[in-house]
């Protein structure tokens, strides 16, 4: 496909983002330009029916695939690697609180053997003194003996004052609070990282709708620009500058479409899914100041409910019960227990042949550490240099919250007044393209005054689109580093997210493409 039948095609899109980006009632009682209205009316003119139906029925399978911001967080919950690691991590935390409680539960042991025993006795003849015996007084060798033992014991062991064993457990037991925050932070996390991923794949498609449409219009004015140099009306310097104008609209339109996919792959690392079209926003989001209007109550719902922030607190609370844990390992311990024997031998004794025992032994035993190389106060001093250096990680984590929260609230103040004088901005500019055509067509103004109006213009538009979105992932940031940002604040946007219009992967090769030399 030709450079021309590509913006042929692409012009109608164009056309439409511009509308969509006004607003029907920013667009309602105004004029488009009259460079733009030209250019599109020429461009549709010269369209065929084969490419318009082409461009309508791929926009019908477009809409009909397009994914929604709810359809790819879900995805992003079961394929996120992130998540994923959060998860097995909380899962390894979760198990050693039973490892630590098991230091102070009974403690049951047992063990079984067996052995065949062959027994013989290398000696010379002695006699026989056994006056009962029928060999009495006789001479002879001590028979060989072959004979099976086997036994079992079973014991049982319950501490009954460890001080260490059972700080080590409420340490566990503080860890693993620890870890349900963090994995509730990343959870978190996941929602935000989701909407701004899927927000760059909107944000590089307004900016690929602008530059493909400021590219007809500025080849279109090329075109005009020539055809009076060719008749005399206009130097060569008009002509060089709608061409260098037209060689970065070419440009910017290369670069666009080359982040279009980067922002794409971005989506599907997070998702695990390769989406062919996603849903736009609509413009009937509302753009409004954070609720409630009050910057400090904002931090104080942060440092209150900040899941980072509680995690850590968590992590303080058993570094130091790890503290009290390492001090106590020089207390005595105290523990009782029971064990219980059984032996059997078919082996010759003092007491005969066959033999069995049954043995029963109940114990209580107290053990004191007197000194252990100077390795328990170590370890205490350890503990206590670690719980410092998580009591200043939380100090840090409060500042950071707490800046972090004050600048996020003013960013979505600062951009629902953004939004608004960016629509303004689009009429300020549409209005300025106007009159410096018209001065343009009366000689007082020059064609560089007219292609950097239409260049304000297209920035007007693709600003508007951007501060919205930019608005929304602050609005979301906000939430999340005051704890409150949930899968609620997820379906609500994408209330807003219509299939209409989607955003479709870029697979022309011929948008890579340079048009061809005047």
């Amino acid at each position: 496909m030709s450079h021309p039948d590509l913006l042929l095609r692409r012009a109608p899109t164009a056309l439409r983002a511009a509308q969509r980006v006004l607003g029907r009632a920013a667009v309602k009682g105004l004029a488009l330009t009259g460079l733009l209205l030209s250019a599109t009316a020429a461009l549709a003119a010269e369209a065929t029916p084969e490419n318009d139906s082409v461009a309508v029925a791929d926009a019908s399978a477009s809409n009909a695939e397009a994914v929604n911001l709810l359809a790819a967080y879900l995805d992003a919950k079961d394929n996120d690697p992130v998540l994923g690691q959060a998860v097995a991590s909380y899962k390894a935390t979760r198990a050693r609180v039973p490892q630590a409680r098991a230091g102070l539960l009974p403690a049951i042991t047992g063990n079984a053997s067996t052995a065949w025993n062959e027994q013989s006795f290398p000696l010379p003849p002695v006699q026989d003194t056994n006056p009962t015996s029928p060999t009495f007084g006789q001479f002879g060798r001590i028979p060989d003996l072959e004979f099976n033992e086997r036994q079992w014991n079973v014991e049982l062991n319950q501490p009954v004052l460890n001080m260490e064993s059972w700080f080590t457990y409420t340490s566990s037991k503080a860890n693993l609070t620890a870890a349900e925050w963090e994995l509730a932070a990343t959870e978190q996390a996941l929602v935000l990282r989701v909407v701004e991923a899927y927000l760059n794949v909107l944000r590089i498609q307004d900016q690929l709708d602008s530059t493909v449409a400021e590219e007809a219009a500025v080849q279109r004015q090329l075109e005009q620009v020539q055809q009076r140099f060719d008749v005399g009306l206009v130097a060569i310097t008009d002509v060089l500058e709608s061409q260098a104008v037209f060689d970065n609209a070419v440009a910017q339109r290369i670069q666009a479409v080359g982040d279009h996919d980067i922002f794409f792959e971005t989506l599907s690392t997070l998702t695990g899914e390769r989406y062919a079209a996603l849903g736009r926003l609509e413009e009937t989001l509302p753009v409004v100041n954070p609720d409630p209007i009050d910057e400090q109550e904002w931090v104080n719902r942060a440092l209150g409910t900040n899941f980072a922030i509680r995690s850590v607190q968590s992590q303080l609370a058993a570094a130091r019960r790890t503290v009290r844990a390492r001090r106590a390992a020089h207390l005595p311990t105290v523990s009782v227990g029971a064990r219980l024997s059984h032996f059997v031998s078919g082996g010759q004794t003092v007491f005969g042949s066959g033999i069995k025992i049954d043995t029963t032994v109940y114990s209580a035993s107290v053990n004191l550490p007197i000194f252990q190389g100077g390795a328990i106060r170590a370890r205490a001093k350890e503990a206590v240099a670690l719980a410092e250096q998580t009591r200043e990680s939380l100090l840090e984590q409060q500042l950071t919250v707490e800046r972090d929260t004050r600048n996020l609230y003013r960013t979505v103040a600062t951009n629902v007044v953004r939004v608004g004088a960016r629509l303004k901005a689009i009429k300020s500019a549409q209005s300025a393209l106007e009159a410096t055509e018209t001065g343009y067509e009366v000689g007082t103004r020059n064609i560089v005054d007219v292609l950097q109006a239409q260049q304000r213009l297209y920035r007007s538009q693709f600003d508007y689109a951007d501060s919205r979105y930019a608005y929304v992932n602050a609005l979301m940031a906000l939430k999340q580093v005051s704890g409150v940002l949930s899968e609620a604040d997820l379906n609500e946007l994408n209330g807003f997210v219509t299939g209409k219009d989607a955003v479709t992967r870029v697979k022309n090769a011929s948008l890579y493409e340079l048009p061809p030399s005047p």
